[in-house]
C-alpha cells in the first residue's frame, strides 16, 4: 500500500496527488473531472470516468482450437458470468453449423445476449440489459416463484398421471438457470463498475448473500428436475397409493421451509431464519419413511422412489441453507 501526504491549498481544500501510473494507464488528462464517491465504510472511492463511458470488455474464442461445441458453450457462459459486454467466436474457416447453433443457443439461454453480425467466418455477440435494470432482489424472487410452481406441478402430475406436465416442470429449469447465471453476472460485474452497487441499490456484502441464495434456488431447482424425470417410473409401476401421499405431504413440507427462508430474507427476520433451521429434522423423519417404504418395492420403482425422497429432503435442506446465510448476514450487518 502506498501512502501519500495531503496538502492544504487555498484555506479551504485539501488536496492528495494521483498515481502517476494510474493516471496514465487511465489515460486520464489535465483538468478532467473524475467522479468521487465517499463509501460507506468512511473510503474514498475515486473513479477514472463514468461506467458509461467505460470501453466495452470484449472476449474472443477461436473456434479452430475449440472443436467440441458443448465446450464452446461453457466457455461462453463463462465470459458472460465474468461481465464481458461482447463476445466474439471466429474461426480461419467457416464456421460449423454445430458452433453456430452453440452460439444461438448461449444467445436464447442467456438474459441480454444479442447476436448483432454474423458472417462465414465470425460470430459478434453484444449485451444490451442495462444491469441497473434487473435489480438483485428481483431476479431471486423470479427464481423462487418458478421453483414453487415447479414442485407444485410436479406433485399435480403425480396425482393425475399427467406425463406431459411432469416433462415441463423439466423444461422450465432453464428460467431458473438464466437467473442464476444472470444474478451471477451482476455480481462479478460489481467488482468490475464500482458504481453498480450504487445502481443496483445493495451493498457488496447484500450482493454476495443474494449471489449465494441464487445458487442454493438453482440446486433446489435441479431438485425439483430430478422428481420430475422419475415420475414416469412411478406411472408405469402403478406406485402405492401410500407412497404417493407420503410423497405429496414430504414435498409440501419441503415447499414450506423454503417459503419461510425466502420470508425471513425479504424481512430481514433472524428470529424466522433459525425458525426455518428447525423444520428441516421434521422433513428428514419424513423423507426416511418414504425410503423405508421403497424397500417393499423392487427394481426401477424402489430406486426412483428413493431418489424421489432423497431429492425432498435435499430441497428442504438447502432451503435452511438459505436461512443460515440470512443469519449470516444480520449478524455481520448487527456488528456494522
Amino acid at each position: 500500500m502506498e501512502f501519500r501526504k495531503v496538502q492544504r491549498t487555498g484555506g479551504s481544500s485539501y488536496v492528495i496527488s494521483l498515481p502517476k501510473e494510474w493516471v496514465q494507464s487511465m489515460n486520464i488528462k489535465k483538468n478532467e473531472p473524475l467522479p468521487i464517491k465517499i463509501q460507506a465504510d468512511g473510503s474514498l472511492l475515486i473513479l477514472p470516468r463514468p461506467s458509461e463511458e467505460k470501453e466495452p470488455r470484449t472476449k474472443e474464442f477461436n473456434a479452430d482450437t475449440i472443436e467440441n461445441p458443448t465446450f464452446l458453450f461453457r466457455c461462453l457462459v463463462g465470459s458472460y458470468i465474468a461481465g464481458y459486454t461482447a463476445v466474439r467466436v471466429s474461426s480461419s474457416a467457416k464456421l460449423s453449423p454445430a458452433t453456430r447453433k452453440a452460439v444461438r443457443d448461449f444467445s436464447s439461454m442467456t438474459i441480454g445476449q444479442q447476436i448483432v453480425e454474423e458472417t462465414d467466418s465470425s460470430i459478434l455477440i453484444k449485451d444490451i440489459l442495462n444491469p441497473s435494470e434487473m435489480p438483485f432482489a428481483n431476479s431471486v424472487k423470479r427464481m423462487f416463484v418458478i421453483i414453487g410452481t415447479m414442485f407444485t406441478d410436479v406433485m399435480t402430475a403425480l396425482e393425475t398421471k399427467d406425463r406431459a406436465l411432469a416433462e415441463d416442470v423439466i423444461n422450465r429449469d432453464v428460467e431458473v438457470d438464466k437467473l442464476q447465471w444472470l444474478v451471477s453476472r451482476q455480481y462479478h460485474l460489481m467488482f468490475w463498475d464500482a458504481t453498480l452497487r450504487e445502481k443496483l441499490h445493495v451493498s457488496v456484502e447484500e450482493a454476495s448473500n443474494y449471489y449465494v441464495v441464487s445458487r442454493t434456488l438453482e440446486r433446489i431447482g435441479d431438485h425439483g428436475v430430478r422428481i420430475a424425470s422419475h415420475i414416469p417410473v412411478l406411472l408405469d409401476h402403478g406406485a402405492d397409493p401410500e407412497i404417493v401421499a407420503d410423497i405429496k405431504v414430504a414435498t409440501k413440507n419441503a415447499m414450506d421451509i423454503l417459503h419461510s427462508s425466502m420470508r425471513a430474507l425479504f424481512s430481514s427476520n433472524i428470529v424466522d431464519a433459525n425458525r426455518t433451521i428447525d423444520m428441516v429434522a421434521g422433513l428428514a423423519g419424513m423423507t426416511d419413511g418414504i425410503s423405508a417404504l421403497a424397500h417393499r418395492e423392487e427394481g426401477e420403482l424402489a430406486q426412483s422412489i428413493g431418489y424421489i425422497a432423497e431429492s425432498i429432503r435435499r430441497a428442504g435442506e438447502y432451503s435452511s441453507d438459505i436461512a443460515e446465510a440470512i443469519i449470516n448476514q444480520l449478524i455481520r450487518e448487527n456488528d456494522g
